[in-house]
């Protein structure tokens, strides 16, 4: 499933320049890919899509940038049940926290948001007396399709 379409153009170069951080052209190129990506992007995907608008880009700056917008919370970092080994991805912070589901026979992650997991995240917080900053939760299983097709 595509990753919802809710960013606007531009907003993680705003945050990080209201919070005093510099704007490369290098590392505009990056959050714009960042921003516009359909799917969870790796860093070596991330690279190769930057690439394509400045050929001058390297991978050092390209972690550089996913280290910055981790430390402010403006992306997270996720393992995705590491489907493909240790690979890393990274998707901008949503506005609402959701589950991603990957499934282990054809590697989909489908994204599943819901009032009972924020309900939950409330419920947490509250009997725990723990405030909550990130969460992030992975379901392994299969997806429609695989199911359909009967066992592995």
């Amino acid at each position: 499933m595509p990753l919802p379409q809710t960013e606007q153009p531009g907003r993680l170069q705003a945050e990080l320049m209201s919070r005093g951080v510099r704007m490369t052209r290098q590392r505009r190129t990056i959050l714009s890919v960042v921003e516009t990506a359909q799917q969870h992007l790796d860093a070596s995907q991330l690279l190769r899509k930057a690439r394509r608008i400045d050929p001058e880009i390297d991978r050092v700056t390209v972690y550089r940038t996913l280290k910055l917008l981790k430390r402010h919370g403006l992306v997270d970092e996720l393992d995705l049940m590491h489907l493909q080994g240790e690979k890393h991805f990274y998707e901008r912070r949503p506005q609402r926290d959701h589950l991603h589901m990957a499934c282990l026979r054809c590697g989909k992650i489908l994204e599943f948001e819901s009032n009972l997991f924020d309900r939950l995240k409330g419920q947490i917080q509250r009997e725990c007396q723990f405030h909550i900053l990130v969460t992030r939760m992975e379901i392994g299983g299969y997806c429609s399709q695989c199911r359909a097709t009967g066992p592995a």
